[in-house]
């Protein structure tokens, strides 16, 4: 009898979303302390086409084959040697921050500790929907910020992923939350708790005035280089990679950091913490079954996708 076969997708040079195919690969076999996941959904993300496009080629390295994916939910199917905290049958929501553990598969072999239980009272999809955009939220406004009570803060991109989940950071945290969005997105970005909502097809954020304590720029180019106009003196600019960015800081007398999503075990404990008690929820965009991946990249790759994308895989 042949070793058993799971579907993953992967890509095996730089490019459109075209090349990106649906393989064929023997199943993993969960080692000292992990587990096997049967793969319900899994979280499509800009770093997903960023890298697949040679985006961010200067930051990480890669050798292809690339299997992308690195979040989302299902169900154990196994576990490896000295694993107790989880068994067959349990419901989890996942990260990995192994760039080519390849997620955007049937299923994946996963350290515990980057896995946490599904909280009961929500979907696959939106447990798949939060475990990147959130800990990358709270690594931003908790541990690299940090964002404290009355605040006042500008997230920019507050209809996308990380942006919706970093809404509900930071107002859960008491800060006054302005953010920028489309005006068609208006309406949901208030819904995630946005005191203020700067349209940016209407209105330029960068007259407003230095009001701001911290600015989330999730955005980078011209969002970041204006950023730096609405903050105070000695407010905070958190980053993440996103497009070029140039570092003005000392010009405008203001700290800038970038917010390294790694040591994630704290960062994803603290999220899941707010959605089981209801503080947060995922916000799901457009769902794309496994074998429309190109169109799912396509899609993110817009940049105007509402909530995170996410594939459906069984």
């Amino acid at each position: 009898m042949g070793a058993v076969k799971v579907k993953i997708v992967e890509y095996e040079k730089y490019g459109e979303a075209d090349v990106l195919n649906i393989v064929d690969r023997t199943a993993p076999i969960p080692a000292d302390g992990e587990v096997l996941i049967n793969i319900r959904a899994a979280g499509v993300n800009p770093f997903d086409w960023k890298l697949r496009s040679g985006y961010l080629q200067k930051f990480f390295k890669v050798e292809f084959p690339v299997y992308p994916g690195n979040e989302g939910s299902g169900v154990v199917a196994a576990v490896g040697p000295g694993v107790t905290n989880f068994k067959a049958g349990d419901e989890v929501s996942f990260l990995s921050r192994n760039i080519k553990q390849g997620c955007y598969a049937e299923q994946v072999a996963i350290e515990t500790e980057h896995v946490v239980p599904k909280a009961d009272h929500i979907s696959f999809a939106e447990a798949a929907a939060w475990p990147l955009s959130g800990v990358t939220a709270w690594k931003a406004l908790v541990e690299t910020a940090p964002i404290s009570k009355d605040m006042k803060v500008l997230i920019h991109g507050g209809a996308g992923g990380v942006g919706g989940m970093a809404i509900q950071i930071a107002k859960h945290r008491g800060a006054h939350v302005a953010t920028t969005c489309s005006a068609a997105n208006a309406e949901y970005v208030k819904s995630l708790g946005a005191d203020e909502v700067i349209a940016y097809d209407n209105e330029d954020f960068s007259t407003a005035g230095k009001i701001y304590d911290i600015v989330f720029d999730t955005v980078g180019g011209d969002v970041h280089k204006n950023s730096y106009e609405v903050l105070k003196p000695g407010g905070t600019l958190v980053w993440i990679i996103a497009g070029p960015v140039e570092d003005l800081s000392e010009e405008f007398g203001v700290i800038r950091k970038l917010a390294v999503v790694e040591n994630v075990v704290d960062a994803l404990e603290g999220v899941a913490g707010l959605i089981n008690d209801r503080v947060a929820r995922p916000q799901v965009g457009p769902e794309f079954d496994l074998s429309d991946v190109a169109a799912a990249h396509i899609h993110s790759q817009s940049g105007h996708a509402k909530g995170k994308v996410i594939l459906a895989i069984s």
